[in-house]
């Protein structure tokens, strides 16, 4: 592929508080940290990426709509709309770039109520647990799977 691939950089309800939030389950780490390091990342790798955060759910599905022209991947943390948006599921699945779910915190060993995920079934793989380097991964991810790892 050549040229810069556009990613987009989806995050969801509450995401905004990271930081502050329960910082013995999410860390420190602002989102804005995690948005710097996403953007060097993508620099390093010639990938041009788009961020958005909304705490409401039609705003995210609008989001996935735009993203349907001309951004080959999305990279997403629906927060807790993971295990209950049946709507942003439908419109990831309608989507036809690469999807990569990412979590902050290993959700396989939280509650029940966080194992299932609704945004799994659109995506081409998820990243959990390793915090805000878990964005990181899934841009390294993202950047194979578009064919343009060395």
């Amino acid at each position: 592929m050549s040229g810069s691939a556009r990613i987009m950089v989806l995050n969801g309800p509450n995401l905004d508080l990271l930081g502050t939030r329960e910082t013995q389950i999410y860390g420190r780490e602002t989102l804005e940290d995690i948005c710097s390091g996403v953007r060097q990342r993508a620099s390093d790798l010639d990938l041009d990426v788009d961020f958005v955060q909304s705490n409401h759910e039609g705003a995210l599905i609008e989001a996935v709509h735009r993203a349907m022209d001309g951004t080959a991947a999305i990279i997403v943390n629906a927060g807790g709309l993971t295990h209950t948006s049946i709507a942003l599921m439908d419109a990831l699945k309608a989507y036809r770039g690469v999807v990569v779910e990412v979590h902050l915190s290993n959700v396989h060993r939280r509650e029940p109520y966080r194992h299932h995920s609704f945004v799994a079934e659109a995506a081409s793989g998820q990243i959990c647990g390793f915090g805000g380097h878990g964005y990181i991964l899934a841009l390294d991810a993202i950047h194979r799977l578009l064919g343009r790892a060395p």
